[in-house]
């Protein structure tokens, strides 16, 4: 589904380039969350992107006002060129985030993690590690509890995401767990109705935070550039066959930032208004992990 057409004379006037990119790289994963945003899991593949095109995408991401990205999936880490890429981005003095699962993370990455502008990120279920194995379809506690240690104990910056699917979750041991390990950053959020926790629903704009588009931008494992990687179906472009920055600061991009925010205000929230401070906007990975991008369901 692409962006509606939109007169330009209904087009937000200063809707802001994108500072922030998800590299959305692959729907590769070795879990099989039951929330999954994007369906990933063992069957998922790498897409038409090839190693080039996402080095072209960072190139022109840096050269057109881009600060910071977030290597994303499907799992980042199973990606065969996910460590050069943060390697290349890193180098073009892009802030990088990646966006793990931690349930394996070569020895390589950790030398890359520890530069200055890397961070890691993570979801986090329960303390208990059946509860946290039953939503991660894996016996996948132990070695995403063991790798967050390791992140701290080494000095990585990482931000936690408590992901509350619901059913009496543990989500405040989980918490305390975690600061007891010595996390900072740690946010909750609820499922959001998207992928796997959709149910079969069609996508809508309603699950959305408003800010979409404004500031930040998704390109897919396919080349498809979206708002963001909960609103993948508003495809504004693909980078396979466009200018990264002419697809950023198009007419299809306004307009599906236009829809987005119009439904989040008949939804009852402001658009994202709220959210504009510019110490969040790197930041925002609605639902994924939870943010200050608040969704209103």
């Amino acid at each position: 589904m692409t962006a509606p057409v939109v007169e330009k004379s209904s087009l937000p006037a200063q809707r802001k380039g994108a500072g922030f990119l998800w590299l959305d790289l692959t729907r590769k994963c070795q879990l099989k969350c039951l929330h999954c945003l994007n369906g990933s899991g063992p069957d998922g593949h790498h897409g038409e992107m090839a190693r080039e095109d996402w080095i072209r995408v960072i190139d022109e991401g840096a050269a057109s006002g881009v600060r910071a990205v977030q290597l994303f999936g499907g799992e980042p880490l199973l990606h065969p060129n996910s460590l050069e890429l943060a390697d290349h981005a890193l180098s073009c003095g892009l802030a990088v985030e990646v966006y793990s699962n931690l349930v394996h993370v070569p020895d390589t990455w950790w030398d890359v993690l520890q530069r200055e502008g890397a961070s890691l990120a993570t979801s986090y279920y329960s303390d208990n590690p059946e509860e946290h194995n039953t939503i991660t379809g894996r016996q996948s506690h132990a070695r995403t509890r063991a790798n967050i240690s390791q992140a701290v104990t080494l000095g990585i910056p990482i931000r936690v995401g408590i992901i509350d699917c619901g059913g009496g979750q543990r989500v405040e041991a989980a918490r305390r767990e975690l600061t007891a390990m010595g996390v900072e950053r740690i946010k909750t959020d609820a499922v959001r109705p998207f992928g796997r926790a959709a149910c079969g629903q069609e996508p809508s704009t309603s699950g959305l935070c408003g800010r979409c588009g404004d500031g930040r931008a998704s390109i897919g494992p396919d080349g498809k550039v979206s708002p963001c990687v909960f609103s993948t179906w508003l495809s504004v472009g693909n980078v396979l066959n466009g200018s990264l920055a002419d697809i950023l600061n198009g007419d299809d991009m306004a307009a599906a930032g236009v829809l987005i925010s119009s439904s989040v205000i008949r939804m009852g929230g402001n658009g994202g208004d709220d959210d504009d401070d510019d110490d969040n906007d790197d930041e925002c990975s609605p639902g994924f992990p939870g943010s200050e991008c608040t969704p209103r369901n």
